[in-house]
């Protein structure tokens, strides 16, 4: 299965280096392995296979129906290749203005082909941390983001991945 059918599919398998490595680099339990870095999808040379399942461009709605922002970018977790965190941009004027916020994929409650709908409020977004891109190995940082939106982080005892990109969505097509 190829990285970007892996990053589609939300396949959870892993080969037994894959399971050593990050085991090896652990830790302590609940801790963000050392070796797990977030990177921006933009950055990482990599792209998803089917274009109509990227949501960066799409319109970010709260649970109110009220618009946030825009997903500018996705950060996906460099080892198991797996989108963790959505870049939400809002308010600026072409790009000029911007203030930049990661949203756990795990936020996501459904979507269509042009809106990311979130299981958070507008008013907790804009109350949360701003994206800080020079804390990308920072474990603290991203277990703040999780916990400041009610989630479990990725790299805790027990965590389930969502079922990105769908949550419930019909799916596009059928397999």
């Amino acid at each position: 299965m190829t990285t970007s059918d892996r990053m589609r599919s939300g396949d959870t398998t892993q080969d037994t280096q894959d399971t050593s490595d990050r085991s090896a680099n652990s830790g302590q339990a609940g801790q963000m392995p050392a070796s797990m870095k977030l990177v921006k999808l933009s950055d990482a040379g990599l792209t998803v296979t089917d274009p109509a399942e990227d949501i960066r461009g799409r319109k970010v709605m709260d649970q109110n129906g009220e618009e946030v922002g825009d997903v500018d970018d996705l950060l996906m977790d460099e080892h198991e290749r797996k989108v963790r965190f959505m870049r939400v941009a809002t308010g600026g004027f072409l790009g000029l203005g911007e203030t930049k916020f990661l949203l756990p994929v795990d936020a996501i409650a459904r979507m269509d082909q042009d809106h990311v709908f979130i299981d958070q409020s507008r008013e907790r977004i804009a109350g949360g941390p701003q994206y800080d891109p020079d804390l990308t190995y920072d474990q603290q940082y991203y277990g703040g983001l999780y916990g400041y939106y009610g989630y479990a982080p990725y790299y805790a005892p027990g965590y389930m991945y969502p079922g990105y990109p769908y949550y419930g969505a019909v799916r596009p097509r059928v397999w």
